[in-house]
């Protein structure tokens, strides 16, 4: 294999992945992910009402998911069409578009920051990365949301966009975005999208089985404790989503604390179980450990990334 095709196949991925670490998703920059979560409202106000909302919300889902794979397949076959480099530039930027990883940190970051000055910052600044209502949170579980956000988006946010890209390419990757866009604005069990995001829901529980449980893997590995996956098996399945208790709870163990509880959406109660044993008060601390095993988790699975890419080739 000479050089050139060597740098053709690893390019995109190591400089979309390398844009995501400097600069995250500037505001002022216009995102593919935005015209998901258009498209999905635009949807759900059309469709979301009357009667047989399952099967409209099945339609919707299914469409949205294959219409924006067959989409960015024709775009990326287009542009390498067009000339080699035009292609890996291309792939490039939305592989950096379809990562979350420095953004999800820097939020993070600053919800502990604005939770140290007032508790109104703290709910303020959680809103942000979070579905949950925050009105009422008090200081410690501010925090704690903020880093099982961090737990859960390391896997929704990073590695399973890596993964779906190692499978399938950049319009595997964009499909999955898509999944997940939908889950997060439909994929809810309240009265308004018990029905018609119930195919949402599943399809994102389905695209990330794999990933969830390879983040805990892989975060148990950063923090050089291999034995804590008995305490992932244990506690993984606490959780009302078969996927995001797994690398909640590596960061429970890893951090000898406690997620879970009662949290409020849309106006409703939803009880979720305990993921860990010591309810102890977290701290700034807390969120710069769980940060750096954030970043070194993604380090590991770009280099088994690269190790596939190079295997593929």
């Amino acid at each position: 294999m000479d050089i050139q095709h060597l740098t053709i196949s690893l390019l995109p991925l190591l400089a979309g992945v390398v844009l995501d670490a400097l600069t995250g998703d500037p505001v002022w920059l216009p995102h593919p992910v935005v015209k998901f979560g258009w498209l999905i409202s635009t949807a759900e106000r059309w469709f979301n009402k009357g009667s047989r909302r399952r099967l409209k919300g099945a339609v919707t889902a299914l469409f949205l998911t294959g219409s924006t794979y067959l989409l960015f397949r024709w775009l990326i076959l287009f542009c390498y069409g067009l000339n080699q480099w035009t292609g890996v530039g291309v792939s490039a930027i939305f592989i950096f578009y379809f990562l979350a990883g420095k953004t999800l940190i820097r939020e993070v970051r600053m919800v502990f920051k604005a939770v140290d000055e007032s508790l109104e910052k703290g709910r303020r600044q959680l809103s942000r990365i979070v579905g949950r209502d925050t009105a009422n949170l008090d200081g410690q579980e501010i925090r704690t949301a903020a880093l099982e956000t961090l737990a859960e988006n390391l896997s929704d946010g990073v590695i399973a966009p890596l993964f779906w890209l190692m499978l399938l390419g950049v319009p595997g990757m964009a499909a999955y975005k898509m999944i997940n866009t939908l889950d997060s604005m439909i994929g809810y069990k309240t009265d308004r999208y018990r029905d018609f995001g119930c195919w949402a829901a599943r399809m994102d529980d389905i695209a990330n089985w794999i990933p969830a449980r390879l983040t805990a893997l892989l975060m148990v590995l950063a923090a050089g404790r291999p034995g804590l996956l008995r305490f992932v098996h244990k506690h993984g399945r606490n959780h009302a989503s078969p996927n995001s208790g797994y690398p909640e709870s590596a960061l429970a163990g890893i951090l000898d604390c406690r997620f879970g509880g009662t949290h409020t959406y849309f106006g409703q109660e939803f009880y979720k179980p305990y993921i860990g044993e010591n309810p102890r008060e977290l701290t700034t601390q807390d969120a710069r450990r769980a940060i750096r095993i954030n970043i070194l988790s993604e380090l590991l699975f770009v280099a088994v990334c690269t190790i596939w890419t190079l295997s593929v080739s």
